[in-house]
């Protein structure tokens, strides 16, 4: 006898946070381990998400609506679905390097700093990978920067 076919439940924030540069080297529990971890949240357009100079606490991926980041009060990016920001939170408590606002109403998932330690405790395997991810950042703005 055949066996009905089982439905895949696709989780819609694994499938989001594996688009994300920064877990996109995570596999599938790790994906759902972070996903477990997030909050999701709906901001209003306007909404400042986080101040430069600012502590910051944690990060977040955008699910749906864009934001732009300024620096210093100058236009400096428009992000989308997929892309992620705040993450330096997660590695330190600098203060931010930019202020983002939201374009639109967007939906956003939220990883606290405190809550990436526990991912990290549970998870080792996730800090290389995103040490990795965070490390290929870095050198992509480096060589973005003309030389003096």
């Amino acid at each position: 006898m055949k066996r009905p076919a089982r439905r895949r439940s696709r989780d819609p924030k694994v499938e989001r946070l594996s688009q994300v540069q920064l877990f996109s080297a995570c596999n599938k529990r790790e994906l759902a381990r972070i996903a477990a971890l997030t909050t999701e949240i709906e901001v209003p357009a306007g909404r400042v998400l986080m101040r430069e100079g600012d502590p910051g606490r944690e990060c977040f991926v955008i699910e749906e609506g864009s934001a732009k980041a300024t620096i210093r009060g100058r236009k400096a990016a428009t992000m989308g679905p997929g892309e992620c920001f705040g993450e330096m939170a997660l590695l330190d408590a600098a203060p931010r390097s930019a202020t983002v606002t939201t374009e639109s109403e967007m939906r956003l998932l939220v990883l606290t700093s405190r809550e990436f330690s526990t991912l990290l405790e549970d998870l080792p395997s996730v800090a290389r990978k995103v040490l990795a991810a965070v490390g290929e950042r870095l050198r992509n703005a480096e060589r973005a920067q003309p030389h003096h």
